[in-house]
Order: structure tokens, then sequence, then C-alpha cells
């Protein structure tokens, strides 16, 4: 608000003053409106005129264009689908014939003679060939399905050679191997001239076969080694009643894209949805829809746009209507005919804005018309609309100086409240004045601001007292969090006498203390003890079991006793005293160093993961015994592990597997067992980071839901 002579602008001063104003108007117009009467009928019949004539030229071109629109893009659409439901028929066609030749060779492998499929030629970039692909584990050498479907292989070169529709065909079999037919095998290598894997069970023509176990089509999805996108028509070869094979054959896009091109134009696009409600096929420079594969495409059945949600599944299931569908804030006329081969719909759209360009341009003329025949009339009242305006500004300022006298004696108490409220004067407190009794609503309103002041004071007193005890109570958790790091083992290498062993471990607690715990010691100068733990619940009352836990399994380690006898010993004391129904897992090991031995024994806890030195990372499912501290007389099973030199064990708690991501996917014991295996041969510390760094990939923004502890020892063995 600004005060500029004595008014406040944006205030009292000025609402007052419009209210005056406004009733002055008001005057004005009442006495004016006789005067203006005839000229404002004659105004009215004109537009009125006007009006009607531009609605019915804008019906009659409108309802016009509309049949023509509809009769024309009904027809064209239905013969756009029903030429490319002809191709499709034709590529269901051969892969029938694939899986038949297929089944064929399968029931009859007694009696063939086993066919050499070649692996990839590192050196062919383009040129079509016969290969041989498998996944990675998987000995192709010896696999019984490969020389089986190496004698159709002739068939299937003879099929992409002569068919301008198919860009490849293969099969892939179940033991992992596959056997394809294509342009190029240098793409199928690394770096380093080693043959790629490839994951055929895995991939979505192979998937979605089984799936359906017929004749299958994805929608578009990347190459699995040049990354281009295709479509691929698949079906499952079964062989009393089991699926050995699945054929498939990857089809050229160019027609689609031609057909696509064809139809692309200022005003009209097509575009085609699979029975999944997704994008198969739409022009590029198309400023609404977007092409993408299969695992990033969305079902626009169950778009946002609800207009459009309707429509898409209407035309999945049956021929539609010409209907008008907003788009990107757009409106646009749409028509879909469906495909009866593969349930998929070919969808027109047109600009309906520049459906209406010829209306408009008519109606441009008639406004033009209209425009000049009211110039003369709007020039013969110019001069009364001057007069009248003059008349109008004396009033107003004769009106105007009335009303700032009687605006400025209900202003003044409520100025006076601005400036002691916003510290123009006084302290900013409020503090009631004789200037506003005015025995009105100025009076309520002052009262109401004395006493909110005098409850913001109170208020901002309390809140100072809370502030205080939450940095209090933050500064103990600070504390409680290094004491029990300070707890646990933390200085690496823990041992650097004993080169027979290395060892390390983490612990990061989801809150500022955790229930999580590891630790590993010296019982004696040949036996080293190792527990890996996990207590129910988290924060303040699991750190403290865990304190109690931690300390009884050490001691009762430290007597010599067994692992299974440690257990039950430590249960008994955990039981004895357990008001609050808390529990812990605990995974213990007593590894003697002379000679690798390990006896073990499993409180309900994780199962270990352990990887020879020849070999990979892979879960011993050891047999677990009831929680530590559940039940009293629990007993637990106590097994003997023998490492080797070079062995690696690792052990952790249910945060790793159980971290979960944004979707609530969770991590999972397969995910951690490749993280371990991509680095084997890493060390204990830097197999730790890697897993800690993939969790955190996969979790991305999503909170940490529980403590994550680990730990990794490598027997190095004994010099002799």
């Amino acid at each position: 608000m600004k005060k500029i002579w004595g008014i406040t602008f944006g205030g009292l001063h000025s609402k007052i003053l419009s209210v005056l104003l406004v009733f002055l108007l008001a005057i004005i117009g009442f006495t004016s409106f006789i005067s203006l009467y005839k000229s404002l009928t004659l105004k009215k019949i004109v537009e009125k005129s006007g009006v009607e004539q531009h609605d019915a030229i804008e019906n009659v071109s409108g309802d016009t264009m509309y049949q023509v629109i509809e009769q024309s893009l009904t027809k064209m659409n239905d013969l756009r689908a029903e030429k490319l439901d002809d191709e499709f028929t034709e590529i269901e066609g051969y892969i029938k014939m694939l899986r038949d030749l297929a089944g064929e060779l399968f029931e009859n492998a007694d009696t063939l003679q086993p066919a050499t499929v070649p692996l990839p030629d590192p050196d062919n970039i383009d040129q079509l060939e016969v290969h041989l692909l498998y996944e990675e584990g998987v000995d192709y050498q010896h696999s019984e399905y490969v020389g089986i479907v190496g004698n159709m292989t002739d068939t299937m070169v003879s099929l992409v050679e002569t068919n301008d529709k198919v860009e490849s065909c293969y099969i892939g079999l179940a033991d992992g191997t596959h056997v394809g037919v294509g342009n190029g095998g240098a793409d199928k290598y690394d770096e380093n001239g080693k043959q790629k894997p490839f994951r055929v069970r895995h991939r979505p023509w192979y998937v979605g076969a089984l799936e359906k176990g017929d004749i299958f089509f994805t929608g578009v999805e990347r190459d699995a080694f040049n990354n281009s996108m295709n479509i691929t028509c698949s079906a499952p070869v079964i062989i009393n009643g089991r699926t050995v094979a699945v054929v498939g054959i990857d089809i050229v896009l160019d027609n689609i894209d031609e057909l696509i091109a064809e139809a692309n134009s200022d005003t009209e696009f097509v575009f085609i949805v699979n029975n999944n409600g997704q994008i198969i096929a739409v022009p590029n420079n198309n400023s609404i829809f977007q092409l993408e594969d299969s695992d990033t495409a969305e079902d626009l059945r169950k778009s946002d746009n609800k207009e459009l949600a309707d429509f898409i599944t209407q035309a999945l299931n049956e021929k539609t209507n010409l209907e008008t569908v907003t788009l990107n804030g757009k409106e646009y006329y749409l028509i879909g005919t469906p495909m009866k081969t593969l349930n998929w719909a070919l969808i027109s759209v047109v600009d309906k804005e520049r459906t209406k360009a010829p209306t408009t341009h008519l109606l441009d003329e008639i406004n033009r018309i209209n425009a000049d025949s009211t110039t003369a009339f709007r020039n013969g009242t110019s001069k009364l609309s001057k007069i009248t305006i003059i008349g109008i500004i004396l009033i107003i300022l004769i009106g105007a100086i009335s009303s700032l006298f009687v605006a400025n004696r209900i202003v003044r108490p409520i100025e006076s409240m601005t400036d002691n409220i916003t510290g123009k004067s006084g302290n900013g407190a409020f503090e009631m004045k004789d200037l506003y009794r005015t025995g009105d609503e100025i009076e309520v309103l002052a009262k109401s601001f004395d006493k909110l002041s005098k409850d913001t004071v109170k208020y901002i007193e309390n809140i100072t007292e809370i502030t205080k005890e939450k940095e209090r109570i933050g500064t103990e958790l600070s504390l409680a969090t290094k004491i029990q790091v300070s707890m646990l083992p933390h200085i690496f290498p823990p041992f650097p006498h004993r080169h027979e062993i290395d060892i390390f471990a983490s612990m990061e607690p989801a809150r500022e203390v955790g229930g999580d715990f590891y630790d590993f010691f010296l019982i004696d100068e040949d036996h080293l003890g190792m527990v890996m733990a996990d207590v129910s619940g988290k924060g303040i009352p699991a750190a403290l079991f865990m304190m109690i836990s931690k300390a009884l399994l050490k001691s009762n380690s430290m007597l010599g006793q067994s692992p299974a006898e440690v257990l039950e010993k430590t249960n008994e004391l955990l039981c004895a005293n357990n008001q609050v129904d808390m529990f812990v897992t605990v995974w213990l090991g007593i590894l003697e160093i002379s000679t690798g031995k390990l006896s073990a024994a499993n409180a309900g806890h994780e199962y270990p993961a352990i990887k020879r030195a020849d070999g990979d990372f892979e879960l011993y499912k050891d047999k677990h015994g009831f929680v530590i501290g559940g039940m009293e007389g629990s007993r637990y099973k106590e097994y003997t592990i023998e490492l080797s030199k070079g062995d690696k064990l690792f052990l952790y708690t249910d945060g790793v597997p159980e971290a979960t991501d944004a979707e609530e996917a969770m991590f999972g014991t397969d995910r951690l067992l490749e993280v371990l295996n991509e680095n084997k041969d890493a060390s204990p510390e830097q197999l730790l980071k890697n897993v800690r760094a993939s969790v955190d990939r996969f979790v991305k923004e999503a909170e940490q839901f529980d403590d994550l502890t680990m730990m990794c020892i490598e027997y190095k063995g004994t010099e002799k």
C-alpha cells in the first residue's frame, strides 16, 4: 500500500472512495440510459444478426466437413489395417512352418545325423550367416539339441534370403543354446575378441511364447547385440508335453514404416498399438506420441487421458466411429480399426483445427463485411460519447472529495493499528490504545490483536524450550552411535601378525543406532571366533539388547565351548530375564586356523555364502535352529566346513537381501551372489564395498529400511 496526498492506496481510503464512485457511476449510467437506449438497441440487432449468421455458417460447414472426413478416413483406415494384417498373417504362416519343421526333427531325432552349427564369424560385418549362440555357463559342445536343429538351417537361410519381410530367423533351445540365421557376426564379440553370452531363455520372444503356449508377437524390442528396434514373432516347440525350443522371426519394419510415412502429413498421421496398448509404430516427427521399447512404453489403455484410454480400449476390440479426443491440450479426430490376426489396432489421427480452415476463411469474410457496416454507426455516436465522458469526469471529482472526508474518520484507527503491529511505532508487540475504543468492529479487532500478541509471546517461549530438549536428545543419540561403533571391531587388519586369514567387516545402522552386530576374536592362538547377528527391532532398545548378546556370545566362546554349546548357553541366559520379548538371530563359527576346519551353528540367521578357491560364491544352506532369546531349552545343530587355501566366507544380515527400492522391489540373494561373483577374487574389503555400492545403485533415493551388516573372511592357509 502507498500513501499519496493523504490517501492510502490499497487501503480503506481507496475502498471507500471506490464505493462512492460506483454509486455515482450507477446514477450516471441510469441517466444516460434513456439517451443511449435507441443506439444500444440498434447495436444489439446488428450484433445478433452477425452472431446468427456466424453460427449458421459454422454449423452447416462443420457438419459437412465432419461427414466427408468420416467417410474418407474410415475407408482409408480399413484398407491400411487390412494390408498390414495380411502381411502379419504371412509371417504367422512362416513361424508355423518353422515350428512344425522343428517338431518333426525332434520327434525323429534318433534317425538324424547331427549337423554342425558354427560359432559367429568375428570378421563378418553384415553378411548373412548361420551361427550358434549360448548362455553364460552353458556347454554348447555337448548340447543334445544343437545337432538336431542344425538340420533345419538350410530352410532358415532360404526363408531369410527369399522373403523381404523376414530380417532374421532363429530357434532358442531349452538347454540355453541358440541357432540363428542373420546378418553379421562381429557384433557378437566383445572388444577382447571373446564371444558375448546370449541369455536366450530370458529374451521377451522366448518368455512370451512359453507363457502363451502358442504364437506370440512381441512389442518393439531392442536387439541384444546391436540395440536396433524390431518386432518378433515366436512360437513354442512342444514335444510330449515339454517345451524343447522356441522358434522366432524378426520382422522387417520397412513395410510398416512406409505405410506410416505415406499417411504422414501436416494434418494427418497414423500409428499402431499392440494388444498391450503400447505404440509399436508412429512417425518420428509427430508431437504427441513417442516410440519406446516394451519395457518402458506406456499402456495407453491406462493413460491419465481418459478419452484416449477409452478410445484405445475400444479400437483394440472393434471398429470405432470418428471420435474427438483432446491430446496435449488440442482437439484431434481419431478413428481406429482392429487387426484381427494380431489383436492390434491401426489408428488415424487428424488435426481438427486444420479441417476448419475453409469454414474459418468464409467466416472471416462475413466478419469483415459486418465490421464495415458497423463503422458508420460508431462514427455517428463518437461525438455523443465524448460529451458524456467529460460530464462523468466532473461528477467523479466532486464525489471523490466528499468521500475522502468520510474515509479519514474510519481509517485513522486502523492505520495506527497497522503501524503498531509492523513495528513502525512501539516495539512490535500490539498494545491496546484509547484510539481503538470506537465501540464498533474496529474495537473488536483491536482486542483480538491484543490477545493474539500475548499468545504469540507465550508460544515462542514454549518453542524455545522444546528446541533445547531436541538438541539434548540429538547429542545423546550421537554419543550412543559412537559407543556402539566402538564396541565392534573396527581396526583393519585386526590381526596383522596372522597371515593365515584376511578379514573385513562393516555395519551401517538404519537409524542413529542399530540392532545388527558382528564380532571376531582369537579364542587362542589357533582358534578364531566369528559372529554375525541381527537383533529384532531397531533404535536404542535393539542396541542395548545387542550389547548384552554380543558380550554373552563372546564370553561363552572364550570358555572353549563349541558353537552349539555357546548358542544354547547364551539362549538360556537371555531367556532367563527377557521381559521385553526381544530375540536375536545368530550365525556363530569357530575356525581352527592351522587346519582350516570351521565349526559353525545357525540360530535362525541368513545362509552364509561360501566361495571355494576355484569356484563361485554360493549359498551354504545350513540347518537353522530357533532364534536366541525366543524360547527356553532350544538346541542347535553344529556342522563343519573344511576351508582350503583361497576359500572365502561371506556373512551378512537380512538388511542386505531385503533392501528395497522406491517400488518396494527387494535386492535379493540372487543379486547379492551376482555382485560377489562379478569380482570374486577381490579382497574381503573390496567385496564388501562392491556389495554396498550395488545396494546403493539398486535402492537409489529410497530410505534405508534396515541395518546393513556384512563380514568376509579369506582363508589363506598356513605356510608349510
